[in-house]
């Protein structure tokens, strides 16, 4: 059954397509075409479809085990003051260490994604966070293994 999303409609083939793309951005045509066993040209039009009209809006790189091991994550959640939420929002997004950055509903307004190289500089960026005009309380949990991440 297609999906429709605004005015693109995705079929089972794209959805199989960005689950496979999910995996590996940087997978040749060929394997694509391969896999979804349709031509190149087929795959290049659905990518050039699936980027133009919104789906795909860029490719990234998902980094390697060993290296993502080494780093410390957290989830902060984060209440902020009414009047300041879009500044506060935009000095968040400033953060390169801020991975993701959430509204959320509850308690809290916002749930940021941090990681570091080590607890000390997780320490010092979470109580950075808190430092923010606009931030009325931050609480954190640092993540200890990821059981799935796609």
């Amino acid at each position: 059954m297609p999906i429709k999303t605004d005015n693109l409609t995705l079929d089972a083939i794209d959805e199989r397509l960005l689950a496979l793309l999910r995996e590996d951005a940087r997978l040749p045509v060929t394997s694509l075409a391969k896999a979804l066993k349709l031509s190149r040209a087929a795959v290049y039009t659905r990518l050039n479809r699936l980027q133009k009209q919104g789906p795909i809006q860029s490719f990234t790189v998902k980094l390697s085990p060993d290296y993502d091991r080494r780093r410390i994550r957290a989830h902060v959640m984060i209440k902020v003051l009414p009047k300041l939420s879009r500044a506060t929002e935009r000095q968040l997004a400033a953060m390169p260490a801020l991975t993701a950055l959430y509204t959320v509903s509850g308690e809290h307004d916002l749930i940021a994604m941090v990681e570091a190289e080590d607890v000390g500089k997780l320490d010092s960026l979470i109580d950075a966070i808190g430092s923010l005009e606009g931030v009325e309380k931050t609480v954190s949990s640092i993540l200890l293994s990821s059981k799935l991440q796609r």
